[in-house]
């Protein structure tokens, strides 16, 4: 019988080790400081059938040695990605932020024009720092020169402390703050009464798509995977949409947040899914400033839009599709 037992054992280990490679699971990056990346978490938690994970990182990490396959961020480091791989691929819009700017009464600063001449904080080569450049030229007829970009860092609960952008606003070493949440928010507070807060999404508004390679896509293993977490993203997106208060602890849990400021924060956040219908019209002038800050030569408006694949959207949501 141990003879018997010890034969089994051998052919059980035998066929695990033949069948391991056919195995395969779903690695997803998403930075784990951002609101952002919430919905790829909850998606694998609660909707998606099949195995996957979520690790810390983004679009950069498709193009590295972690073998991953989905990848979440904002469009500016997608557009810094596609200038040296033109096989990345926008698949899914996971939030769209519009951000916000906030002022220092006390700095003198009660209209956008009041800013020529002063220090504004933000993060060099973000998302935030095009939206400091593009809305103060867009909104406020502002120039570069005329204003000093200060580098500071985020803030996801306060107390904020010496570097985050939230205290430099507060101890006057910027006269304003540009960036994502919830480190606006906790600006907006910091300040209190002496806030002055500038938003207009129609002149720019982060996009945090999801994204993939065309190899992933030309898989179809890999492709039918992929297609069921779509489907899991737009269930996700009805729950982060319509039932905010069940959701909004479990994300300021995750996030380690005040369950009160992702309150505040949640409203900011377009958390629909899908993929944006205006996305090649941001991203045109956006790489314009990429290019400049990469010193590259801008990407055309016809390329830049073979990053864009709505085809697997579509699959995900066609009737034809099976379920995963």
């Amino acid at each position: 019988m141990s003879r018997l037992l010890k034969q089994f054992q051998a052919a059980a280990a035998l066929a695990w080790f033949l069948l391991a490679p056919l195995v395969t699971a779903l690695k997803i990056a998403g930075s784990f400081n951002v609101l952002e990346y919430n919905p790829l978490l909850v998606a694998t938690q609660d909707y998606y059938k099949g195995d996957a994970q979520v690790v810390n990182g983004g679009v950069a990490d498709l193009f590295g040695s972690s073998n991953i396959d989905l990848a979440g961020n904002a469009e500016t480091q997608a557009l810094r990605q596609y200038a040296n791989h033109k096989n990345l691929r926008i698949i899914y819009t996971v939030v769209e932020v519009a951000y916000r700017l906030v002022a220092s009464n006390k700095a003198g600063v009660t209209s956008l024009s009041d800013l020529k001449g002063k220090k504004i904080g933000t993060i060099p080569s973000t998302s935030a720092a095009y939206f400091v450049q593009r809305y103060l030229s867009t909104a406020g007829g502002l120039a570069d020169s005329d204003y000093t970009v200060v580098s500071g860092s985020n803030c996801n609960s306060a107390p904020c402390g010496a570097g985050t952008l939230p205290y430099m606003l507060a101890h006057g070493s910027v006269a304003a703050v540009g960036m994502w949440e919830p480190t606006l928010e906790l600006a907006i507070e910091v300040l209190g009464s002496d806030a002055v807060v500038f938003q207009n999404k129609t002149v720019y508004q982060e996009v945090y798509n999801l994204y993939t390679t065309a190899e992933k896509l030309q898989n179809a293993s890999t492709r039918k995977d992929i297609v069921a977490y779509l489907r899991a993203l737009d269930q996700t997106a009805q729950l982060f949409t319509n039932q905010s208060a069940s959701v909004i602890p479990r994300v300021a849990k995750t996030m380690n947040m005040n369950e009160a400021v992702v309150k505040a924060v949640w409203p900011v956040h377009d958390w629909s899914g899908g993929l944006a219908s205006n996305l090649l019209d941001v991203l045109v002038p956006e790489d314009q400033w990429v290019a400049k800050v990469d010193r590259r030569s801008p990407i055309s408006k016809d390329v830049l839009a073979t990053m864009i694949d709505a085809s697997v959207l579509a699959e995900a949501r066609s009737n034809k599709s099976s379920t995963a």
